[in-house]
């Protein structure tokens, strides 16, 4: 049988796994708008200077999405699902 210190320490870890989880949701959904928001830039037929900060701005974002997907795949580890 776990002592309560293990199963509080167990407790603490799942709420800080829920935490990340969260937020890890949260920074998604800022991402999404980044993206979206890219993609009408690029509709929008900008040039030069301007579409190359665009450019950087898509690049950028799909990686951080990309990061985030993998965070959230070690927290879903982490929970058991």
């Amino acid at each position: 049988m776990a002592s309560p210190k293990a199963a509080g320490s167990k407790s603490k870890k799942a709420d800080e796994v829920a935490r990340l989880r969260v937020l890890a949701h949260d920074l998604s959904n800022s991402l999404e708008a980044i993206l979206q928001a890219t993609y009408l830039l690029q509709q929008a037929k900008i040039e030069g200077d301007s579409q190359r900060w665009v450019n950087l701005i898509d690049s950028s974002s799909q990686e951080a999405a990309r990061i985030n997907g993998e965070i959230r795949e070690v927290l879903r580890a982490f929970s058991g699902e």
